[in-house]
């Protein structure tokens, strides 16, 4: 496992290079300057700027600038948020999205199984069906007309819930609950698919013959195996959960990083976004390197290559 590890390990730091890359290229393809924006701001006002933050040089030199800073651990200073550097933004934020997406994770997982492990033992029938029918509305429906809607009956219509900010726990039913809609739906079809491929093999007719008990049958011998497809959608999962947030974090003005990551695109604050993009990019491969190890907990006999 330590050899597989580090091998994960150099893959990642050359996926987040590339990313990198890509980021920056793109970044200053896009036409427009972060100085651009500014009212009645005179062109040597923008030229000093530019001179000042390192804009003048050629891409290249800003890039390795850039990623030899990082290296250090300095993110650079955010352009527009005058007196604050991009790491002070990053993790003053990201613990507010972190909230809200552990929850909606655990909310889907939870859910998730329970609602496909029902839907597998119940197959064919009205329970199951039902469960189907809930869990493509949730596949199909986006995560931006489901913030609407909740916002709509339970805020607006019928003045349930805050509609804005995270400021009391009644705030996070909204937000938490648009984002576990979909990985929650899909949960659940991987679950009962997982569950009654496990249902049907032979070490569970043969514990069926022993008169091993329902509930022990389920949770003992057919979760084990029927949870692996999960696990497996773990690290894409967090990867939504985090990218959604951007749309929700937006919809229900919650100062988390997904809605800083919009406003720096916005603002063309070329440092915040580079820090931005580097840190999620770091956080879904430790979070996918994580799931893949956690297979080899799961089941022993898996091995790792």
């Amino acid at each position: 496992m330590g050899a597989y590890a580090i091998k994960r390990i150099g893959y990642a730091l050359l996926t987040i290079l590339f990313i990198s890359i890509i980021t920056f290229t793109l970044m200053n393809l896009i036409p427009g300057g972060p100085f651009l924006s500014e009212k009645n701001i005179p062109p040597e006002t923008v030229k000093a700027l530019n001179v000042k933050y390192g804009l003048d040089k050629p891409l290249p030199q800003q890039y390795l600038t850039y990623m030899g800073k990082l290296v250090t651990g300095d993110l650079g200073d955010s352009l527009k948020q005058k007196g604050r550097s991009a790491d002070d933004i990053i993790f003053s934020a990201f613990p507010i999205s972190a909230k809200l997406g552990g929850i909606s994770i655990l909310v889907a997982v939870i859910l998730g199984v329970f609602m496909g492990s029902v839907s597998a033992l119940n197959r064919g029938r009205f329970w199951d069906r039902l469960l189907m029918v809930v869990s493509t509305l949730g596949i199909a429906v986006p995560s931006f007309v489901m913030a609407a809607f909740l916002m709509l009956v339970f805020g607006v219509k019928l003045r349930w819930l805050p509609t804005m900010g995270l400021h009391s726990v009644a705030a996070f039913v909204m937000p938490c609950a648009t984002l576990a809609f979909y990985p929650m739906s899909y949960i659940t079809r991987l679950m009962r698919s997982g569950m009654l491929d496990a249902l049907d093999q032979d070490y569970i007719r043969t514990a069926k013959s022993k008169g091993v008990g329902k509930s022990l049958l389920l949770f003992k011998h057919a979760l084990r195996n029927a949870v692996l497809p999960v696990i497996t959608y773990l690290g894409p999962m967090i990867a939504y959960t985090v990218t959604g947030s951007f749309v929700v974090e937006t919809v229900f003005n919650i100062p988390g990083l997904g809605r800083e990551f919009i406003q720096c695109i916005t603002a063309r604050d070329y440092p915040l976004v580079m820090s931005t993009t580097i840190f999620l990019a770091v956080l879904i491969v430790l979070m996918n390197l994580v799931v893949d190890i956690s297979y080899k907990l799961i089941d022993p006999r898996i091995t790792l290559q």
